[in-house]
This record gives structure tokens, C-alpha cells and sequence, in this order.
């Protein structure tokens, strides 16, 4: 595959996610088997992009010691996709996961299999045991063919984009399902608050990252990769210009008018406690007399 045909974009759905999840539960529970292999389905759009919308679990074992013998039932994984062909005939195989942190040296032997079934097959890297929650627990990469010092055409695994999007019924579920895990009493402000704040970290991690690259530029220990150079730069384009006079004024009175808001909330609230404190004190003056 050339870098020319690489997806800009791949989106995982979150049933793909709560599979994976169930999946190496399951294993786990009966082996030792450090990670699980299965199946991703979905479709490549128009534009280039993949839409992961489904998958299921393969049967794959390795040796930890030697990690150049593993075994994969693409047989199982045939048989699998034709029943599946019988509910959803739109979703094809479109690639393949793996549970982790890092791709392993054989993966890019695994992903050999794949091409039996599509002309791009997509890896996705899945962190069952993801703690941070600034980033998503998945990555993606695909294959292309690289020369080697020695003149030998070789294959590496290059970093695509991703990010999860959900249609309107599994939105519905996963609120269902974040309903028994998180405190269904929290404030919606509070709430929001906490969205909010996790955003700014976010994106601080973001910036971080991006500086820490542009430092290593600056020392000459990374080449330059114009594609990344060039979408900082429309990052840049895009920031507002906050020292414009009407840019300030919008702020000025968007600010105003908040503070007068709480203002005004603060105040009616203390009348109606001093209404209440009044009215109390007149009911125990008629239970005196």
C-alpha cells in the first residue's frame, strides 16, 4: 500500500470498543494469553475514510518466548464472515485489532492475512486498561512498502488518525451504560464543569506534545515532516485574534452580562431566604402568643 492510498481518518464505533472489552475478559479469565486478536467490519467511504462499525473475536495464540510462532484461524474467520455476510451484507472486513499498549514484530505477519480480504487492511491497537482520560485507548496504522538500507522492498506500519463517533442508537446505550457506572445525582453544571476542565487538560497534553516535536526539530534530532509543519500552521490560522478591538468588546460584554446574571441570582436568592426567615419567625410569634 502507498502512502497515496492511506485512510486520512479511521472512526470506531463504540460497539467495537464494548466487543473488544467483553472479548479479552472472556480470554483472560481462562488463559494466559497476554492479548487477544479478532476481526474489524465496517466500510471505506468516498472520501478515503474507514467507518469501523462492528467485529468479532479469532481464535490466535502465541509463544511469549519466541513471538515469530503464532497461530491464527483465518478458516474460523472465514466461516464467520459469510454468516455474518447473512445479517449485514453492507460491513466487510476492513481490518483487524489487537489488545495493547504497542504493536508487536509479528503483527505486521498478522496483517498479511488480512490482505486475503481487503486491499488495505486497518490495525487498531485497543488498551483494555486505559487510565487516561485525556486520550482515546485506541490507535490505528496501516502498511505501506518501504526500501530498506539494503535495497529490499519491506513493509512498516505507519500511525492513521482515528477517533470514536457513534450513531444515535449507541449513544442511547452507552448513556444507558454510564448510568450504572457513573452517579446519576451529579450536577449537570458540575458535570460540565469537569467536561470542560478535561478538555483544557487535553489540550494542554496536546500543545506539550507539539513543542516537545518543534524542540527536536530545533536540534536537528528530527527531520521536518511537512505535512505536520503544514497543519500547525492552519492551527495557527485559525486562532482568533484576541487584541482586535471588537474581539475584546464581544468578550467585555459576553463577561458582563454573565457577572450581572449571577448577580441578580445571588440577590433574588438572598431576598427569598430573608422572605422565608421572616415568614418563620412570624409563625413561632402566633405559636408564643
Amino acid at each position: 500500500m502507498s502512502n497515496l492510498n492511506k485512510p486520512p481518518l479511521v472512526i470506531i464505533h463504540p460497539l467495537v470498543l464494548i466487543s473488544v472489552v467483553d472479548h479479552y475478559n472472556r480470554i483472560i479469565s481462562k488463559t494466559q494469553q497476554p492479548r487477544v486478536v479478532g476481526a474489524l467490519l465496517g466500510e471505506r467511504k468516498p472520501d478515503g475514510v474507514i467507518d469501523i462499525t462492528n467485529s468479532y473475536a479469532l481464535p490466535f495464540e502465541e509463544d511469549p518466548k519466541d513471538q515469530n510462532i503464532w497461530y491464527l484461524d483465518h478458516i474460523y474467520n472465514e466461516t464467520l464472515f459469510e454468516l455474518h455476510r447473512k445479517i449485514n451484507i453492507n460491513e466487510k472486513i476492513v481490518g483487524w485489532y489487537s489488545t495493547g499498549s504497542r504493536f508487536k514484530p509479528n503483527d505486521i505477519q498478522i496483517n498479511q492475512i488480512f490482505y486475503k480480504y481487503t486491499s488495505a487492511p486497518i490495525f487498531v491497537i485497543i488498551d483494555v486498561h486505559q487510565f487516561d482520560l485525556l486520550s482515546l485507548p485506541t490507535e490505528a496504522y496501516t502498511s505501506v512498502d518501504e526500501i530498506s538500507k539494503s535495497g529490499e522492498i519491506i513493509q512498516n506500519f505507519v500511525h492513521i488518525p482515528s477517533t470514536v463517533q457513534a450513531f444515535e442508537p449507541e449513544e442511547i446505550g452507552v448513556e444507558q451504560l454510564l448510568r450504572e457506572i457513573n452517579n446519576v445525582d451529579t450536577q449537570s453544571l458540575s458535570a460540565k464543569a469537569e467536561q470542560k476542565i478535561n478538555g483544557v487538560k487535553g489540550m494542554n497534553k496536546k500543545i506539550a506534545q507539539i513543542q516537545q516535536y518543534l524542540t527536536l526539530i530545533q536540534q536537528g534530532k528530527v527531520k521536518p515532516n511537512q505535512l505536520i509543519i503544514n497543519n500547525l500552521q492552519e492551527i495557527l490560522n485559525y486562532l482568533p485574534n484576541l487584541g482586535a478591538q471588537d474581539v475584546v468588546s464581544a468578550f467585555t460584554t459576553k463577561n458582563n452580562d454573565n457577572m450581572l446574571t449571577i448577580y441578580l441570582a445571588s440577590l433574588m436568592r438572598s431576598i427569598i431566604a430573608y422572605h422565608n426567615l421572616i415568614n418563620n419567625q412570624a409563625q413561632q410569634d402566633k405559636k408564643v402568643k
